[in-house]
């Protein structure tokens, strides 16, 4: 019989997986800049694949929001841009708001624990007016509460996409963006309601968090 040419379907698939998390993970911690042209050629020099799983990883990482095409004209690492900021800030809210309600009363005491420690370093990013280092470490606060949530379909669209609207988010200008001042007396509110497991009041504190209208946690 003849001997097939291409990978199996699942293996093709695990490739393009390993690709687009590689990319990602270097979009994420900075080694690939904003707005840095993604070349096929090196792309295939430093990761050793094939150009087939990068175009497919890269597609990807597009609709993720990590990554930017012009047809003919560039790839390249996406770049957050002003004006998309609030908008990106306010569906994490109802993302995240949604995932923290349904996981406080699930949290079991170790997890809680975490949360409150990682409260604890947003609230000195805070102090420090350090945007960077607040945008990470809110990002990885939320993931926590989404991991408890425990609702598979809100978990994958979570997962799906926050890298892209939390990279939005990156601009260095982030501390006149977003209600600074009013920061840290919602991030002291979420912990007070995740401490206390009342679901609503940390929904509230999440979602006046992430610049959402409407009745806030300490209304």
């Amino acid at each position: 019989m003849p001997i097939p040419t291409s990978p199996p379907a699942a293996e093709r698939q695990l490739l393009r997986d390993t690709v687009r998390s590689r990319i990602r993970d270097a979009i994420i911690d900075g080694t690939l800049e904003p707005g840095e042209r993604l070349h096929d050629e090196e792309l295939i020099a430093w990761l050793q694949v094939s150009r087939t799983p990068i175009r497919e990883a890269l597609g990807d990482l597009v609709r993720a929001g990590l990554v930017e095409m012009a047809p003919n004209r560039y790839t390249r690492v996406a770049l957050p841009k002003p004006e998309e900021a609030i908008e990106a800030v306010q569906t994490l809210g109802v993302l995240f708001g949604g995932a923290v309600r349904l996981a406080v009363p699930l949290l079991p005491n170790a997890v809680k624990s975490q949360i409150l420690a990682g409260i604890d370093v947003c609230l000195t990013d805070l102090d420090n007016e350090d945007g960077p280092a607040l945008n990470v470490h809110t990002v990885a606060l939320f993931a926590t509460f989404v991991e408890f949530c425990g609702n598979p379909s809100l978990i994958k669209v979570c997962t799906d996409v926050t890298d892209g609207l939390a990279y939005k988010l990156r601009l260095p200008n982030i501390v006149q963006v977003l209600d600074w001042g009013a920061l840290g007396g919602h991030f002291v509110a979420l912990r007070e309601a995740t401490v206390t497991g009342d679901p609503i009041a940390a929904e509230l504190a999440t979602e006046a968090l992430h610049s959402l209208p409407g009745m806030r946690a300490d209304d």
